[in-house]
């Protein structure tokens, strides 16, 4: 929602620059995404001007050299190319010094040998709207010299709001100003809806039905004598500045009053109604629609459709239709003000994939009370802008559902509000909040009695509610810091919830950098992580209503949302990426039960492995073994005892490919990804594992147990053993470490040799074994007969001691 500043203090100015006001609402609640600047940068410069000659420029078949009147002694000379430039008329000029909205400064210039002192102005040129046909034509009775920042809207700021869907009362200029009087104690002007041109009774020369529950209020009424035509520049500017695109004036005063009361109006011409009688019903399959913006839609029953004799003429709370829109010649127009039920704007909304302004405020439930607001505020403008004359009588129709327009009671004690914030906030100060905010009040024995208003009928509900609203405007940042009570509560983290913890800061203290990924994952996922037809993961439940068609299954795995970061920072020159991610994915359970959520941890690497330094320019690449390092390091400080074992995933490269084992349970997966899958990801050589935390976090042993570190000294010796290159070396070490017993403090591969020396087929280990005793010094026998009791479990392997 943009809330152009200029327009806003129309209705309440504080005495705040736009910079603080943002920051003041944010405070309350009202987000503010950011200030932008509409229009010219200085309104210095820009004046009005009278034509007192247009004549033809002599070497250019499409200029004009014109001689103003700007209010001095002397005319100033301007050539322009616009066809409408005529003496006579009073235009806006800008002179040199000037700076358009883009950042041109104007200078003095000569056009085909014609000095030009500056120019004259069309709608485009200054964001007044987005004619370019011409210049822009002026009230003749504008004195010539007169600033034109005093006739024309030429520049305000605009906020930017992030308006929560509970709030649609802020999707409306004078809305957001009731939040400003509430939030700044600035004086808040009479509703525009207060007068109201338009009068009750019946309507002759149109009918309406609603046969639907989804329309609570169906208002309409006629304008005769209608003249289309272009909007007045204040008009224009305001849309402009608010956003929208000004089209004619009948269909700017629809858009006008829904940014003004927040409540959407759709205009029809009246002729082309076909019988006079509109029919608000539920949509039939077979219903088809042209809507405004040119594409036929296909309805169904869970629409709502307006209709004439016809047939489909709009579609409800989304769209008009093409068959009944205002067009140059309209001379009678029905205005419609009506509301829809918000879930079924939203979900015809996202089946058709058709977003509008209408949709984007219905679907968060307006008050039906509104739809009058709306319709009085367009009836002031018909007949104001258009000529109009206002046909006696307003159709009011209530759709089956009907609506009551009760508003709720609700008791708001003292000893609540002081009890929730843990402030006292004095029974005045609460009222006087309430009631700038636009709810009624009156005194009550333990408080206040509070009348909800209907524009937030929706959200507040209960006295927790009003608070809030109460600790909003006051003051979030007053209030005490304070603890909740208590009943022998203590709060603390879980054991799962600390290993959690402890693995990703273990992760980030390696240098990785945690993302956060989406929980649903494209339909195409499976196919192109290779996933075989019985794989579980193919399985993926599908989203009712996706955000979008890239979101339209739950998640069965992470590496997808990894490789999908990976590729997004490569792309943007980011080479080496270490990433890693922590959260569920959903597998199905079947029988309509939820579905299974385990807790992933994922790991992806790519690039270098390490950074390069002056003694080492090219780093290794990110490579099985650097992905291993990762494991372990993760791993161990979690006290996990793991190890692994030769494995396969469709979507890693074949022999680079390992299974996690966790206590003598597979939890997970570790290798590279398969070049032709990392390709389709735009990226190079790729490493990742992927880990069931909660089977993980199972494997932890229990509480640590700490050790003397004992001072007698270690024996230590290498040991070169030839084995068969498919022995895989984790499975020599495990041996090694068996047949050690208690004496054997370590053992740790440190060299591995391919080579002639060994034979085809055969590899050799390099292992360092490190003899320790607790309680005393080993002797030399000790050690020998641990020695050989590793050489004989090596030999039952077929391996071979070198020399």
């Amino acid at each position: 929602m943009k809330v152009p500043l200029s327009w806003l203090h129309e209705h309440c100015h504080p005495d705040l620059g736009a910079d603080a006001l943002a920051t003041r609402l944010a405070l309350t609640g009202t987000e503010v995404e950011r200030v932008l600047h509409h229009g010219v940068p200085s309104e210095e410069s820009f004046v009005v001007a009278r034509v007192l000659e247009a004549e033809q420029h002599p070497d250019a078949d499409r200029l004009r050299v014109t001689q103003l009147d700007v209010g001095e002694d002397e005319p100033v000379q301007v050539v322009c190319g616009a066809p409408n430039a005529r003496a006579g008329i009073t235009v806006a000029l800008a002179r040199p010094g000037a700076r358009l909205p883009d950042g041109t400064k104007l200078k003095k210039a000569k056009l085909r040998g014609v000095v030009s002192h500056g120019m004259i102005l069309g709608e485009s040129e200054v964001d007044i709207g987005v004619d370019h046909s011409g210049i822009m034509e002026l009230d003749g009775d504008l004195i010539p010299g007169t600033p034109l920042g005093n006739v024309l809207p030429l520049s305000t700021d605009v906020l930017e709001l992030e308006v929560t869907p509970n709030r649609p009362d802020c999707l409306g200029v004078y809305g957001v100003a009731r939040e400003v009087h509430a939030a700044t104690g600035a004086p808040l002007g009479s509703a525009p809806w207060e007068q109201d041109l338009g009068s009750d009774g019946p309507l002759e020369g149109a009918e309406v039905a609603v046969e639907t529950e989804r329309c609570p209020r169906f208002t309409v009424r006629i304008f005769d004598n209608v003249t289309i035509g272009p909007s007045p520049h204040w008009l224009k500017a305001r849309l402009m500045a608010a956003g929208q695109r000004p089209i004619s004036n009948v269909v700017d005063i629809t858009n006008y009053a829904m940014l003004l009361t927040g409540h959407p109006l759709h205009a029809f011409d009246l002729d082309r109604v076909a019988g006079g009688r509109l029919t608000v019903r539920d949509g039939r399959d077979g219903d088809v629609l042209e809507t405004l913006d040119g594409e036929t839609r296909r309805l169904d029953a869970d629409m709502v459709v307006i209709c004439d004799a016809d047939g489909p003429t709009s579609l409800a709370g989304v769209m008009g239709g093409a068959r009944s829109e205002v067009h140059d010649g309209t001379t009678r127009v029905l205005m419609e003000s009506a509301s829809w039920n918000g879930p079924n704007i939203q979900r015809t909304s996202t089946r058709l994939g058709l977003r509008s302004e209408a949709s984007g405020r219905f679907e968060k439930g307006l008050s039906p009370e509104q739809a009058m607001e709306a319709q009085t505020v367009a009836t002031r403008l018909m007949v104001e802008l258009t000529g109009a004359t206002v046909r006696p009588g307003t159709l009011d129709v209530a759709g089956s559902a009907g609506w009551d327009g009760a508003h709720a009671t609700i008791r708001l004690r003292d000893a609540r509000v002081s009890g929730l914030l843990g402030a006292e906030v004095p029974r005045s100060r609460s009222a006087e909040i309430l009631s700038a905010l636009g709810f009624g009040t009156a005194d009550a024995a333990d408080g206040l009695d509070v009348t909800v208003p209907h524009f937030r009928r929706n959200d507040v509900t209960r006295e927790a509610d009003l608070i809030e609203e109460v600790a909003r405007i006051d003051g979030v940042d007053k209030l005490p810091a304070t603890l909740p009570l208590r009943r022998g509560a203590a709060g603390r983290l879980t054991p799962w919830q600390q290993l959690r913890r402890r693995a990703a800061d273990t992760l980030a203290g390696a240098g990785l950098h945690e993302v956060i990924g989406w929980s649903w994952s494209p339909p195409e996922l499976a196919d192109r992580l290779r996933l075989p037809a019985e794989d579980p993961r193919r399985a993926a439940i599908a989203v009712e209503n996706p955000m979008s068609a890239e979101h339209g299954l739950l998640r069965t795995t992470l590496i997808g949302g990894l490789l999908d970061v990976a590729r997004r920072n490569v792309t943007h020159g980011i080479a080496d990426v270490a990433i890693f991610e922590s959260g569920a994915v959903y597998l199905p359970a079947g029988n309509g039960e939820l579905p299974h959520e385990p807790h992933l941890l994922g790991v992806l690497l790519t690039g270098a492995a390490r950074p390069a330094t002056w003694r080492e320019p090219q780093p290794p690449e990110s490579d099985f073994f650097a992905a291993k390092g990762v494991l372990a390091h993760l791993l161990d400080a979690l006290r996990v005892d793991w190890s692994v074992e030769p494995g396969a995933e469709p979507f890693l490269h074949p022999g680079r490919a390992a299974s996690v084992l966790a206590g003598g349970h597979r939890v997970g997966w570790l290798g590279e990804i398969h070049p032709a899958i990392a390709a389709d990801w735009d990226l190079e050589r790729t490493a990742a594992f992927t880990l069931d935390l909660s089977a993980v976090i199972g494997a932890v042993a229990g509480p640590a147990v700490y050790a003397d570190y004992t001072s007698f000294p270690e024996v230590r010796q290498d040991l070169a053993v030839v084995l068969a290159d498919d022995v895989p070396a984790g499975e020599v070490v495990r041996i090694v470490r068996e047949a050690g017993g208690p004496l054997l403090a370590d053992a740790e591969v440190f060299d591995v040799y391919r080579g002639a020396q060994v034979g085809e087929g055969k590899v050799s280990l390099a292992l360092r074994l490190a003899f320790r005793s607790p309680e005393r010094t080993l002797t030399d026998d000790e050690v020998a007969e641990r020695r050989s009791a590793i050489e004989e479990a090596l030999a039952g392997l077929g391996g071979s001691l070198r020399a």
